[in-house]
């Protein structure tokens, strides 16, 4: 079986949710490579266990890189200054706070910090850019604009500036419906609202494998459970 890619959007903290995608329906071997589009963490029941999850993976074998989205670096923030610390938990942040069983971001034991301020902004794949959230083509240099990486909304693309590439981004969360036909886009939003259960095309972990751009979706089963 050939080397497969394959890429997740936002987890938001539902570990149950991606082990479930991971172990049932991705299946990965050493061989694999497994991308993570930002947005580990908050909203979500157990972030704690979504970035346990993933040292686990790496400690069987497996090869798994991510990249950093607006809530990891909320987070990175929040110990800085009140208002970065309440801004942070407005978006989420008490979330993972208690998946922690704390109330301050110093008392998360340092090796999740060091994991999470070591996610690059981008990673550049053959026909592909992963980003969090877009790039801005109005800078002469995308790639150092790193707020559009993290916040961006806009959906447009000149890929004359990222060699016909495609961007894979996760950031805003879509239907299925608009899921399936940005992928045939030079943005393709893989955000498929893990968290926002209550909307019927909303509400599933998505992932991509990019030799034939088969989409995985595994509905959240993290509420089932709390």
């Amino acid at each position: 079986m050939s080397p497969r890619t394959l890429v997740i959007g936002d987890v938001h903290g539902c570990a149950i949710t991606m082990r479930a995608l991971v172990e049932e329906s991705l299946r990965p071997t050493p061989d694999d490579k497994v991308y993570l589009l930002g947005d580990l963490i908050d909203r979500g029941p157990d972030s704690k266990g979504v970035l346990d999850y993933i040292f686990e993976l790496r400690e069987r074998g497996l090869t798994v890189s991510g990249i950093r989205g607006n809530h990891e670096e909320m987070f990175l923030l929040a110990a800085d200054n009140k208002y970065s610390l309440n801004l942070w938990k407005l978006n989420g942040g008490l979330a993972t706070l208690a998946s922690f069983q704390t109330d301050h971001p110093d008392a998360i034991p340092r090796r999740y910090h060091d994991a999470l301020s070591a996610l690059p902004y981008h990673i550049i794949l053959p026909g592909f850019i992963l980003v969090h959230a877009g790039l801005n083509f109005t800078n002469p240099s995308p790639f150092n604009d790193t707020e559009a990486m993290l916040w961006t909304r806009s959906s447009f693309v000149n890929q004359r500036c990222i060699g016909g590439r495609q961007l894979i981004c996760g950031h805003t969360a879509v239907t299925r419906t608009h899921l399936v036909e940005s992928l045939s886009s030079s943005k393709i939003m893989l955000d498929n609202g893990c968290v926002f259960i209550d909307n019927p095309e909303m509400g599933s972990l998505a992932a991509l494998e990019l030799e034939n751009m088969k989409l995985y979706f595994q509905p959240n089963i993290d509420f089932l459970s709390t």
